[in-house]
């Protein structure tokens, strides 16, 4: 089997008879698409087929255009090797359009790195104090201990620099002595380790101010777009934990690398980094076994964890260097959501306010400062496109808004390319214009063509046929009336955000009941994370995604959790917060509501 990952990453590979493409690539590190983790549901891993006979399978009528079936196209997890074949796999998209900042408060400045300069006088025969004993005498605000590392480079730094030099603590420890004044020299680094994209924020330590920021897709991807699909390929495959671990560690690395390199400073000089990850991706980074979380009743190994080296994660960071991860509430509101509610203040602000970080996964809290209530809605795939049929990523050439104007169409791509597909924000745009003009119904069913014409002749012509299906026509091929290439929106498409907005209304509105408040007294709504902060507010009251407030009450948050990650490593004190939030926020249950099911029924239609 020959796969070509890009034009510089072409390579032969031999592999049993019967392994998938999709396998074959992945093990041999060729990312193709997939949101499934290629068991044949997502239709994404779509690949080339250029010389070699490979049947057509019946999910391949499904994906494919017979036009495209007859150039080669195929789904990668169907396409089974008994003889030699040559694959192309298109370039899969690793940067995608991702929140690098949000909402966060001031803090005061006392990392728990530290440093200290000190110049002592060398031992005599009348001063023979051990070399530790005098390094501590001359710091007097720091009751401190120490680490063997520090002991065994002690007594020859010390001598080298003629007893001039830098104390390395954290917290209270002594990690470390560095020859000369480095004090200037204090770096940290937060991770937001998300499921579908990672951020990483260099940090100095002595002036709080960030130094770099990079995002890339986590590598774990080939797995599956959710946590779901990637513990159960742990559950169904011994090895998938270490991939999955190795794949993480492989991410964080890259992005280290990357924000060490753009701000030039020298990895060695990160004695301290901060962790924020939902508890699947936490324990998949740890190696530790992550199938609890994913079958009732959903038990985490620990909500906290002991201080961990950065070694575990993958980092070649300052020797001695450590990792705080933050802490999870549960296994479906994690470390990451903690580190959201730290940053935007949710056991501070009086007001009552409702975070909501849309996902997949999506976690909800309801809080006015005094009583905090969390929970976590299966929303499902659909905000990250992967279950829509003309769905992308967020980059380049994705459709990301979706207006009328003058009763024309008119959409809006990242970064002004021709449209490639449709991302979350861009479905969300499309489906609430559809229902404000009422060419989708209240039900979300496509009117008829009779209703469409007497509504809007020129939009009405949008609606077609295509390979038996009714859809909407958001972009044309090379033409008006092109349905070749065309971006269009399926009855299924409008179902699976139907789907996933009602979890997400449901769970917030039964957290409403529980604090016995109505909508109209949310005083704010924070939309947090990479989706909520391009997703439009007026689109997500017309869908029924949020509470029908007023818009200006409505803030995107962005990415939160990378804020309380950076919190946590600039002050002490907000690490004592983000682990009193454990305490404060009461967790409510889901699956545990009689009434689930029925609410969830009624939030399905679109807003009248």
């Amino acid at each position: 089997m020959e796969i070509d990952g890009s034009a510089s990453n072409s390579r032969v590979i031999s592999v049993p008879t019967g392994v998938s493409a999709f396998d074959a690539a992945s093990w041999n590190g060729i990312a193709i698409d997939s949101t499934c983790g290629g068991y044949g549901t997502c239709k994404k891993c779509k690949v080339k087929i250029t010389s070699g006979d490979v049947p057509v399978a019946k999910l391949d009528m499904r994906a494919f255009t017979q036009a495209e079936i007859s150039a080669g196209w195929r789904l990668a997890c169907l396409v089974r090797t008994t003889t030699d074949v040559s694959i192309e796999v298109p370039p899969l998209t690793t940067r995608p359009k991702a929140a690098t900042v949000g909402v966060g408060r001031q803090v005061i400045l006392r990392p728990a790195v530290q440093k200290r300069y000190v110049e002592l006088e060398e031992p005599t025969l009348h001063d023979q104090r051990t070399d530790i004993v005098r390094v501590l005498d001359a710091i007097d605000d720091i009751e401190a201990t120490f680490s063997l590392a520090a002991m065994r480079e002690l007594p020859t730094i010390l001598r080298a620099a003629h007893f001039k030099v830098t104390a390395v603590f954290i917290d209270q420890e002594l990690i470390a002595i560095e020859p000369g004044d480095t004090t200037g020299l204090r770096y940290g680094i937060a991770y937001d380790l998300g499921t579908t994209t990672v951020v990483a924020t260099l940090l100095d330590l002595n002036s709080g101010t960030p130094l770099a920021v990079k995002s890339m897709l986590n590598k774990q991807q080939p797995f599956g777009a959710d946590v779901i699909t990637r513990i159960s390929a742990t559950m169904l495959d011994s090895t998938a934990l270490a991939r999955l671990r190795k794949l993480a560690q492989e991410t964080l690395a890259q992005l280290t690398q990357e924000v060490c390199d753009e701000a030039k400073i020298d990895p060695k000089n990160v004695y301290e980094v901060a962790l924020a990850g939902n508890a699947t991706m936490t324990q998949l980074l740890l190696g530790i076994d992550p199938e609890p979380l994913g079958v009732a009743p959903f038990i985490m190994a620990s909500a906290d964890y002991p201080d961990v080296d950065a070694t575990e994660l993958g980092l070649e960071l300052h020797p001695q260097a450590k990792a705080l991860i933050l802490p999870s509430l549960g296994a479906y509101v994690g470390g990451d959501i903690i580190a959201g509610a730290l940053a935007s203040g949710m056991d501070r602000d009086k007001r009552l306010r409702l975070f909501i970080d849309v996902g997949t996964n999506c976690e909800i809290i309801l809080g006015d400062g005094e009583k905090i209530l969390a929970t976590a809605a299966p929303a499902g795939p659909a905000f990250e496109a992967a279950s829509i049929k003309c769905g992308v990523r967020a980059a380049a050439g994705a459709i990301e808004t979706v207006k009328i104007v003058e009763g024309e169409l008119v959409v809006g791509t990242i970064e002004d390319g021709p449209a490639i597909g449709i991302c979350g924000s861009g479905l969300v745009d499309a489906c609430a214009v559809l229902v404000q003009v009422g060419l989708l119904d209240h039900s979300g069913k496509f009117v008829s063509e009779e209703t469409a014409t007497e509504i809007s002749p020129i939009l009405a012509s949008r609606l077609r046929e295509r390979e038996g299906e009714r859809v909407f026509v958001l972009t044309w091929g090379a033409e008006i009336g092109d349905l070749t290439d065309c971006v269009f929106l399926t009855q299924r498409d409008v179902r699976e955000l139907q789907f996933a907005k009602a979890a997400i209304a449901t769970g917030w509105a039964l957290l409403l009941e529980e604090f016995e408040v109505e909508e109209r007294d949310i005083q704010q709504v924070l939309l947090a994370g990479s989706f909520g902060s391009y997703l439009s507010p007026s689109s997500a009251i017309k869908i029924g995604l949020v509470p029908k407030i007023s818009v200006m009450r409505i803030v995107s948050a962005g990415n939160v959790a990378g804020e309380g990650a950076k919190m946590v490593l600039l002050s002490a004190q907000e690490r004592h917060g983000a682990n009193a939030l454990l305490e404060e926020i009461d967790y409510v249950e889901l699956s545990d509501r009689q009434d689930f099911n029925d609410k969830f029924v009624e939030r399905l239609a679109f807003p009248k």
